[in-house]
């Protein structure tokens, strides 16, 4: 998968680099996010934009820590074969502030936190939710833990089954 990759208004960092090592995690995990055809953008900006933009496309008036935003269904993702043009997976942004407060909340790193956030967003993207379900949610986060344990990061959920 291709990143497009925007930072703007967080601190100085490799967030591109974390971001391409959070999404090549998330491909280990996913097969569906291996497919070479596959684009995101990934927007690390501030709780102003994220709280713009969950205001605009989800008629949520708050900034949150990441918002996903799908251009495939699980279903047209599923069976996207290898080999042809490029397809838009999707957008994720990443509201600096409510990470960062997180990140300290959770007393974890702000680089852990995001990275975590990527994975979970293009999780999203890649059709996994947890919203509807206890179940559904179990196997979204059993992903992410996976994910992050590839990148030599620990379970975000702590000790919770």
């Amino acid at each position: 998968m291709e990143l497009d990759i925007d930072i703007e208004g967080w601190p100085a960092g490799a967030w591109d680099q974390l971001a391409e090592r959070a999404a090549e995690a998330a491909a280990e995990v996913e097969p569906a996010l291996a497919n070479a055809r596959l684009s995101a953008s990934v927007l690390f900006t501030s709780d102003a934009e994220v709280h713009a933009l969950n205001r605009e496309w989800r008629d949520r008036d708050k900034p949150t820590n990441v918002l996903s935003f799908p251009m495939l269904t699980r279903d047209d993702l599923a069976g996207l074969a290898h080999d042809g043009p490029p397809e838009l997976l999707g957008d994720i942004a990443l509201a600096h502030e409510t990470c960062a407060r997180e990140a300290d909340d959770k007393g974890v790193s702000l680089d852990h936190h995001a990275a975590h956030l990527v994975v979970h967003g293009l999780l999203h993207l890649a059709g996994h939710d947890h919203v509807d379900s206890d179940e559904q949610a179990e196997a979204m986060e059993a992903l992410e833990i996976a994910a992050l344990a590839k990148m030599g990061i620990g379970n975000p959920y702590g000790d919770r089954d």
